[in-house]
């Protein structure tokens, strides 16, 4: 009886894991969405280099986020998603962490 009790947790834990980590995925896929829309919305020619610089660091980012969820459940064809996701290729080689800008004496960040 004992066993069984034990048995019926560990399958409730795994359950409440599997759900937290659908739910990331689908969170963090959201944001993704969200990232790469306001890049495409600030198209190339036309926009301000700083903007667009820090909307392909924050899909970059997103990217980041995302693949590596996506692995932590198991899926590990990211080529395939990014070709589902339409990841500009300049989005794919900024995907990492953020970087930290430090001021400059003047105030501005480099």
């Amino acid at each position: 009886m004992t066993l069984d009790i034990l048995r019926s947790g560990y399958a409730v834990l795994q359950d409440e894991l599997a759900q937290e980590k659908a739910s990331a995925l689908g969170r963090l896929g959201r944001r993704l969405e969200d990232a790469l829309a306001a890049l495409a919305a600030c198209p190339r020619e036309d926009s301000d280099r700083e903007t667009r610089r820090k909307l392909v660091e924050q899909a970059g980012y997103a990217l980041w986020l995302f693949v590596v969820q996506r692995e932590s459940c198991g899926f590990n064809d990211s080529v395939r998603m990014m070709r589902q996701y339409g990841v500009p290729k300049e989005v794919f080689a900024r995907m990492g962490p953020m970087v930290a800008r430090q001021p400059t004496q003047s105030g501005r960040t480099e």
